[in-house]
């Protein structure tokens, strides 16, 4: 299992590189990111978490999470995804709800994201994709790649939601490099 970067590492906060090609080497860090994503129990999972740089993410939504319309609007999308360069090209509407993150164990918030999303990527095997998803899955999506441009869900929350989660954060970020 890879070790899962917390809040206050620095690579959290970095920027991802393009990837100009899918190599064998990056397919196999994608599985192994899959199999660290399912033993720490998440959905999703970007490189940056695990310590790389690539611009690449993981996500596998478990049949039963989203809502049954939603759920049968991403039917066609097989899980687990990987994604690299991936980039949301349209959104829509709008949805308010918990999310949680492998690097802010124990640690969850409200977040307003779009309901809709399109997102381009390359797949593994460099061939180029274009998805459109709802609900859960977008949210997953968006929370990925917003991870890929050094933006974690936390700077998602209201002022009031900051708050609360203050001391946790200011302690999270002290215990692991200080990096906010």
């Amino acid at each position: 299992m890879l070790k899962i970067y917390k809040y206050g590492e620095k690579v959290l906060r970095e920027k991802a590189s393009n990837v100009p090609v899918v190599t064998d080497e990056l397919r196999a860090l994608a599985d192994e990111m899959i199999e660290t994503m399912h033993k720490a129990k998440g959905v999703g999972l970007a490189a940056q978490q695990v310590g790389h740089l690539e611009k690449m993410c993981v996500i596998d939504i478990p049949e039963g999470c989203e809502e049954q319309e939603d759920e049968m609007f991403n039917a066609p999308i097989g899980m687990p995804l990987v994604l690299f360069n991936p980039e949301i090209i349209a959104s829509e509407g709008s949805q308010h709800d918990k999310e949680g993150c492998l690097s802010f164990p124990k640690i969850g918030g409200s977040v307003t994201r779009a309901a809709q999303v399109t997102c381009q990527y390359l797949d593994a095997e460099n061939r180029p994709q274009v998805i459109t998803a709802r609900g859960f899955l977008a949210r997953a999506l968006q929370h990925e790649i917003d991870h890929l441009n050094g933006i974690l869900y936390v700077d998602h929350l209201s002022a009031v939601e900051r708050l609360t989660f203050a001391a946790k954060l200011k302690k999270m970020a002290k215990e692991n490099g200080g990096v906010r």
